[in-house]
């Protein structure tokens, strides 16, 4: 895996206004009603099966694995557009072959075990704008998900969000099937537009991601209240009491109790990854 550089600057105030939009960056500065500044709180979704909370504080999560370099921006603030400096940020996600660590039964047949391993995981002080980063690996995907990376924010005992920052389809599926670290047997069987939990949690969980010199980096602005004390939805760990509905071999991935979708083909596919050309 490329090395990074060892540091890289947080994303200021103005970036974190720039990310929130432009409706977001005029409401903030204008002298209007408190209501019409409410900028939309993040979505909070399941934290999944998956979770550890290890406090292993670093920027550096990759351990050496093999994969994509991406570096995770986060910058946070509350409904007013205010950073929020101090607050303990978590982010987990899996391999580039769908693994996380930590558990066993993973990959595609459920043989493999990574207990007692680390990658991938890690957490960060935001900084006095709200600015915290991960370098880390493009992650692969597990079937009925599509490509996503969890994280928390944590006020002192309290976690305020607990959620998932979904990627670009495109650019998963052009990693997955031409890089050889994420390379598979099969198609990844669902996308952003049938991932029943990307569908709930809605666009407040939609970054951007950009190319850089030798990595991609991916930016995501939280919006949290920070007294906020949210029920987090937290699926049994993998090996626990079996569901209604669990598929063969395991239990529901981040306790999605759906039916798998079936992977879409061709141009379905296509049109299914690829925004539709505006009409002219």
């Amino acid at each position: 895996m490329t090395t990074l550089p060892d540091s890289q600057a947080p994303i200021g105030r103005r970036g974190l206004l720039a990310a929130l939009g432009a409706a977001g960056l005029s409401a903030a500065a204008s002298p209007a009603p408190a209501a019409a500044r409410q900028l939309p709180l993040t979505a909070q979704t399941t934290e999944g099966p998956y979770y550890l909370d290890l406090a292993l504080e670093r920027s550096d999560i990759t351990e050496g694995l093999d994969g994509v370099p991406l570096e995770v921006r986060f910058t946070v603030c509350d409904a007013a557009g205010r950073p929020l400096p101090k607050l303990r940020v978590d982010l987990w996600h899996c391999d580039a072959q769908g693994r996380y660590s930590g558990f066993g039964e993973q990959g595609d047949d459920r043989a493999l075990s990574f207990e007692g391993k680390t990658f991938l995981r890690g957490s960060q002080r935001t900084d006095r704008e709200g600015a915290v980063f991960f370098r880390s690996v493009y992650p692969g995907w597990y079937a009925g998900r599509t490509t996503h990376i969890h994280f928390k924010v944590i006020n002192g005992a309290r976690a305020v969000l607990t959620s998932q920052f979904f990627l670009p389809d495109a650019l998963s599926e052009f990693l997955y099937t031409q890089v050889s670290p994420y390379q598979r047997s099969r198609l990844r069987d669902t996308l952003n537009s049938a991932d029943g939990i990307a569908l709930k949690a809605g666009a407040t969980v939609l970054g951007s991601v950009r190319e850089e010199r030798q990595r991609y980096v991916a930016t995501l602005a939280l919006v949290v209240d920070p007294a906020a004390s949210p029920a987090i939805d937290r699926p049994p760990r993998p090996g626990g009491p079996p569901h209604a509905g669990m598929p063969p071999g395991g239990m529901p991935p981040d306790g999605l109790r759906m039916p798998r979708p079936r992977s879409p083909e061709g141009a379905a596919r296509i049109r299914a990854i690829v925004p539709p050309r505006a009409e002219g």
